[in-house]
Formats: structure tokens, sequence, C-alpha cells
């Protein structure tokens, strides 16, 4: 059959197109011209955005469908059978509510809402400006900055605004939908049988300073007379106190307002906490302060902003989109008096000279460190490296330039700046809706902070003085940062020094516990490099040099911040020297001898995605939901004390540092 041939068609009448043929019928034009309609970029987006949508409400609708404990499912299908929350478990071993329980929230995280505000803020009243969704802030930014600021003469409210803390356990519950605070503690505690009229939040608005809350709000007399109340409602049985992060520094002012006379204190007499607070379970207290808050009130930065700062300036901190956001930042939280409760305290003593620290020797390199007691911390003997290979220098808290920060003190030449001209700035004239204390300042006066090179614990506050003396003159009338040569000094009784426990002593409570709960094994700040700004109206003239790096993944030094151990934010020296050393045993600061104990958490990010923000986190704020962190709160609720909790537990160098720190007993 290969002879077959297959007949070849007629070949195709080539069609004629519509400008050739003049005889078309205004139809077939019609339907010619629909055949050539291309597909845009308008069609690619409506379809995209199509089945964006579509995909959402499926997931919407499918989440809504699941049974609840398919998410549970799921994760135990991955990462194995989960741990009972601490809540069940210690029930199943017959633990029950017994102590009343007292929440002091840290800076930030407690709810603020407004009580009268001005034009811009009409419709707002009762409505969060802070915590919850922050949706006014982005509605209204320059609006809610105003209204966050505080008064920059008195430290209290400005005319015609009122903003107030918000009340309750809903007061710190959560920080913002999902991102829970003390939800999960709070939780907990109700599996073994807490309820409202055993727990307590003592909100109190963070922003002014620890005694006008009392003199603004009474917060002060309303945790006395709460605790009074559950005292007596409970069987007689005392308090177990909680503070997280700040609330560690106000409830020390608190513990010493109580029992001072009035007017000044609150009248309870000497015996006052020893017949009310079983103990005080502190948890991420910055007792010393934090190197993080100088950075934050010299140039509004941190570790994280810096790297922002540096990547996309414009958005930041300079005028091209009329944005400014750090000077805005800085404007309001300058007029906040409890960011400068967090200077570091104690000055070259505890945090260390040009040449000294008592983190000297730390390494740096990512290992997971041993558990250790009082008599076996971890003694590596390995020294942080930077990139030239010698010791880092963490007393000097801000240096100018990675050369300073390396180099040996001999070879600094420092220019003093103390009684250098500020000079004049141009600036001050146009730049009121972003103003800070920076645009009095001149070019000389900018000059001379840099020029004086390094600065340590104890140039720092002289530091603050030259650039924000407005600030610092507040800060001088509540707080206070030395170390106090007699404690029976009159002046002790002053409220500024309440604060500081280098200057006060702790209650005439022998029976009382301290606490101090906190995580460690996550690099935290400490020293930081600095380089002056590129100059532009409005600016702040000095950030953090993220382009300073050490010569290594082990190094000390990244992006411009020097880390040492800690829980993210608060360094373990703040953290833990007052109940390793400070207050251990009888001593000046514990005339009455109550035991404290250490208990750090080492910290252990989530496995995936599904266990959230983990349950052994040692974060400064993820620390809230850690199942070991909790169960040691639950356990002291329900009855036990230190040692049935097994005493110390330590992960870090601290009693090491501790020992290294020369300070009279």
């Amino acid at each position: 059959m290969s002879f077959l041939r297959r007949r070849k068609g007629p070949p195709p009448q080539k069609e004629a197109t519509i400008e050739n043929n003049e005889e078309q019928t205004p139809q077939k034009i019609k339907i010619t011209k629909k055949r050539d309609k291309k597909w845009t970029c308008v069609d690619s987006c409506c379809w995209f955005v199509g089945c964006i949508c579509c995909t959402w409400w499926f997931m919407l609708f499918m989440y809504n469908a699941m049974p609840a404990s398919f998410p549970q499912y799921v994760t135990e299908a991955i990462t194995g059978p989960m741990s009972d929350p601490p809540g069940v478990k210690l029930r199943k071993e017959g633990l029950t509510v017994k102590h009343p329980v007292v929440f002091v929230p840290g800076i930030v995280t407690g709810g603020l809402e407004l009580w009268e505000g001005k034009l811009c803020a009409e419709g707002l009243f009762r409505k969060r400006l802070w915590g919850g969704t922050f949706g006014d802030l982005y509605k209204r930014p320059l609006c809610w900055v105003e209204h966050m600021s505080l008064d920059n003469v008195t430290g209290l409210d400005p005319p015609g605004i009122r903003v107030r803390p918000v009340s309750g356990l809903v007061a710190a519950d959560y920080f913002a939908p999902g991102y829970f605070v003390w939800a999960v503690l709070i939780a907990n505690l109700a599996r073994i049988g807490y309820e409202e009229k055993t727990m307590y939040m003592a909100a109190y608005d963070w922003r002014i300073s620890f005694q006008n809350t009392e003199v603004r709000d009474q917060s002060l007399s309303r945790i006395k007379s709460n605790i009074e109340l559950m005292v007596a409602t409970n069987g007689g049985k005392k308090v177990v106190v909680i503070p997280h992060s700040m609330g560690a520094l106000y409830f020390l002012h608190f513990m010493k307002w109580v029992e001072a006379p009035a007017p000044i204190g609150g009248g309870g007499g000497p015996d006052w906490c020893a017949r009310h607070i079983k103990a005080v379970m502190n948890i991420g207290g910055p007792f010393l302060g934090v190197p993080k808050a100088v950075a934050g009130l010299f140039s509004a930065e941190a570790k994280d902003i810096a790297v922002a700062r540096s990547v996309a300036p414009s958005v930041l901190d300079k005028d091209v989109f009329g944005l400014q956001t750090l000077q805005h930042v800085m404007r309001m939280t300058r007029t906040w008096d409890t960011t400068m409760s967090m200077i570091p305290k104690g000055g070259e003593t505890i945090w260390g000279n040009l040449d000294w620290s008592p983190e000297d020797g730390y390494d740096c390199t990512p290992k997971k460190q041993k558990n250790n007691s009082i008599h076996s911390s971890n003694k590596s003997g390995m020294q942080a490296l930077d990139v030239s290979g010698k010791g880092v220098h963490y007393g000097r808290i801000i240096s100018f330039g990675k050369n300073v920060a390396e180099a040996h003190s001999s070879r600094i030449d420092s220019v003093d700046f103390r009684d250098a001209t500020k000079g004049t700035n141009l600036a001050n004239a146009t730049c009121h809706s972003v103003w800070t204390e920076y645009h009095e300042m001149g070019m000389p006066g900018i000059k001379a902070v840099a020029d004086y090179k390094v600065y340590t614990a104890g140039s720092i506050l002289d530091l603050l003085n030259y650039v924000a003396p407005k600030m610092m003159k507040r800060g001088d009338t509540h707080h206070s940062y030395g170390i106090a040569d007699d404690l029976g000094d009159p002046k002790y009784n002053n409220y500024k020094y309440w604060s500081n426990p280098l200057e006060t002593t702790l209650p005439n409570a022998p029976e009382m516990e301290i606490f101090s709960l906190y995580g460690v094994g996550i690099p935290t700040e400490r020293a930081y490099v600095y380089k002056m700004s590129t100059a532009a109206d409005c600016y702040i003239p000095f950030q953090i040099d993220t382009l300073a790096n050490g010569a290594n993944d082990g190094s000390c030094l990244k992006g411009g911040v020097y880390n040492v151990n800690g829980d993210e934010t608060v360094p373990v020296l703040s953290a833990g020297y007052m109940s390793a050393k400070g207050w251990r045993g009888k001593t000046r600061f514990n005339p009455s001898g109550m035991k404290t104990y250490i208990r750090e958490y080492d910290h252990a990010p989530p496995a995936n995605l599904l266990e959230g923000r983990g349950t052994q986190s040692g974060a400064h704020v993820d620390i809230m939901g850690n199942f070991a962190l909790i169960e040691d709160i639950l356990r002291v609720a329900a009855g036990a004390n230190g040692e049935e909790l097994g005493g110390d537990r330590v992960y870090s160098d601290i009693f090491e540092w501790s020992e290294r720190i020369n300070l009279k007993l």
C-alpha cells in the first residue's frame, strides 16, 4: 500500500485583512477585532487578587470548619506528643490555689487609654492608645505621638490631655491581638483554682516616674489597699508578687514607699511587707539598669532599629518623605521619666571601666551551656575575641569608632566635652514638630561629644546631662544611679533612691523570699560602636555604626553592638547580681537576711512555626510563656518555698562575675 498517498487538500486561502478588504461587512470587522484583543496587566492583577481572596476565604472556611483539636493533632504529628501545660500537670499532683498573686507589669506592656484629648483625637474617648491594635498609630500618627507624650518640664500630662492606665487583668494579658504577655500565666493559674478575686493586676502608667504614679493616680495606694484586701479575704495568707521587667524596679520602690511615713510614703509601718508578702518573684528584672536604655536615650536606637536606620535612612530619620520617625520617637520617649530608671546603676564599680569589666573572658561562640550551681559556674577560660584578637572592653558602653573600642586606654586621646561650647543650631527655628534637645546644639557641641571618644558607666550620666539637660533635670528628681556609702544617712529616705537597689535596703522581713527569674543564652546588648550621622535638617547627629563587625561568627561585635549573655534585653549581670551577691545572706542591702534565689531558664527557640513563641523561650517577653518558669511560679503560689523548688538553678557565669565586683557589703 506504499503507493497510496494522502491527497493534498486545496491550499488554504489567505484571509484578506480588514484593511485590504473594503467590502467586508461591519459584522466581520467586529469579529476580527474581538479576536485581536490581548491579555493585559490589569487582567493579571485582577486574577491574582481574585485567587488570593478565594484562597483566603477557603482557608478561613476550613479553619472554622475543622475541629478545635486539629491544630494540636498536626503539631503532635510533627513534633510528638505535647506535654501538659503546667497548670494541668500541677493540678494532677493535687496543687490548688493558696496564696493570692499580684502581677506588676513592666514598661510598655500595660495598656493606656484616652480620657481627654485634643480635637484630632475626636471619637477616641476610653479607646486604647497603647496596646490593642494600635489602629490610631497608623490613622493619625502625629496626633498619637502628641497624646502619648508627657510635659517636658513636669513629666506629667500636657494641658488638655489625660491618658490613663487600663485596669483589670485585661490591662496586660495581651500586648496586641495574639501577642500574649500575662495571658498564659493567668490561664495556668486558673487551672489550679485561681480566679479574679485571688489575682490582681497592679496596672499603672508606666510612662511617668514611680512617685508620680502616686501623686497623679494614687497607684501605689491602690496596690497597698488591694494587697491588704486580698490578704484579709483569703484567710490571712500572704501574697506572692510577680513583677516583670521594669515592674521589678517599680515594686522595689513600692516596698520602700509602703513602709515610709506619710505624706511621702504609705504609712504602713516597718513590718508591713513582713505581714503581707510571702515572696517576690522578679521576672527579667533590670535591677542595675540596661545599656539598651542608654542607646535609646542617646540616639533612639537599639540593635534592630540601628540596622533599619542604616538600610533605610530616608524612612526613619531624614526628611525625604517627611516622616522623621526617629525624631518623633526620641521626642516622645524622652518625656517618659521611667526610661531614665533603667540607665545603668553603680557606675564603673558594677559595669567596668576602660580596661576592665566583670564579663571579661566571656565566650560569644554559640554553644549549649551545662547546668551549674553556686559552687560550679562555667569556667571555660575562653576569651571573647574581636577582629584584632584582643579582649572585648565591655566597660566602654559607647565608643566612637571601632578602633577606639579596641584600643588600649593609653592610646585614646579624649577631649573633655563637659565645658565645651554647644554653639547654635539653625534647625532649632524650623524643627518645632520634631524638636529634640539636639536641635539646641550646634556643630561645636556635637563634635565635642564625638571627640571624647569613649564613655563608661561613670561618664554616661555626664553625656546625657550634656545632650539632654532638660530631660535629665527631671530625671535627677526621681532617680539615682550611684552606690550608697552609708545607708543610714537620712538623705536615702528620699524617694529618688528607692528604685536603686544599691542605695536602698530590702524590708525587714526575714521570712520573705526574693527570686530572680530570667532567661539566658541569647546575645544581649552590652556596649555600642557609634559614628556621627550625615548632617541634615532636624536630624539626630549620632547613630550606631552597623558596619562595625568582628572577624568571625564567634565575635561578640555584630552590627556595631557588643553582645553578652542575657535575655535579649537585660544582661545577666543586671538581672542576677543582687540575688547572687548584693542581697545574698545578711548584707547592708539586706539587713534582715531574707533568702534570695536565682532561677535561670536556658533559651530554646521553638522547633517550628506551629509552636508559636515556644514553651522554653528565655527571651525577655516570650519567657512569660516558658513552662518551667510558670511551673516555678505556680508551686510558690501553691505554698512551696525556694528550697523546695531546688534552690538556685544557674546556667550562666553570674556567680563568677559577681565575685569580680568589688562592692562593700
